[in-house]
């Protein structure tokens, strides 16, 4: 494994495990019945303050609602352009790894939203159309940092433009920034489910990178041997 895949890993693992403990402690810290119909929420005192003290801001919550469609264009054009290129070569063994792997990461990341719908771990301060939704961690935040990154990682690797490398990196950090700022601040999500949010999707990006690293040494290997 190359140092950039074994860093990547590194930073990948290190994440997983800050996740593992943070969702222990948010299910064993604090925890008090503050949430809606007395729905129990660990760190509570923390989240209830962070929570009065933001309020509920609803024009917000719609427009980082609506801006979520975002990554999911993105993860279409992905998924589009592995599909032209398996059926332009004729065998999915022939998609460019990087992209396979893209995939996976993007089920991997949609697995972890599943799970925690599931299996709730706490519920959203507020109630949305008159149902406790599920608010740990928070599912906005997980798709942007689960895929936004991987936009900036996939024009670096493709593009040999700098200009549109640095424009899609800032735009990118930008919008990433003003989704995860957002999502803290409508009040729609306690301060916890933003941490885990944080936390699972730099893990999933990560262990990617390190992947892609690992599997597609020397540039854009073309297809699986």
């Amino acid at each position: 494994m190359n140092k950039n895949a074994g860093n990547a890993l590194i930073r990948g693992i290190l994440f997983a495990a800050a996740f593992v403990v943070w969702t222990w402690l948010v299910t064993a810290v604090d925890v008090q019945p503050i949430g809606p119909g007395g729905s129990a929420v660990g760190f509570a005192g923390l989240n209830r303050r962070f929570h009065t003290l933001t309020g509920v801001h609803m024009a917000l919550y719609t427009v980082t609602d609506w801006l979520g469609l975002v990554p999911l264009f993105v993860c279409t054009a992905f998924g589009g352009l592995g599909l032209w290129q398996w059926i332009g070569r004729r065998s999915l063994l022939k998609v460019d790894r990087d992209l396979i792997l893209l995939g996976i990461h993007y089920i991997v990341v949609m697995a972890g939203y599943l799970f925690f719908e599931a299996v709730p771990i706490n519920y959203r301060p507020i109630l949305t159309g008159g149902i406790a939704e599920a608010s740990y961690p928070s599912s906005t935040t997980l798709l942007v940092l689960g895929v936004m990154p991987t936009l900036v990682f996939q024009v670096s690797r493709r593009s040999q433009s700098a200009f549109l490398v640095k424009t899609i990196r800032t735009v990118v950090s930008v919008f990433s920034a003003f989704m995860v700022t957002g999502r803290l601040i409508c009040g729609v999500h306690w301060l916890t489910d933003i941490a885990g949010a944080i936390l699972l999707s730099l893990s999933a990006f990560h262990l990617y990178v390190a992947a892609v690293n690992h599997g597609c040494q020397g540039g854009l290997n073309r297809g699986i041997s």
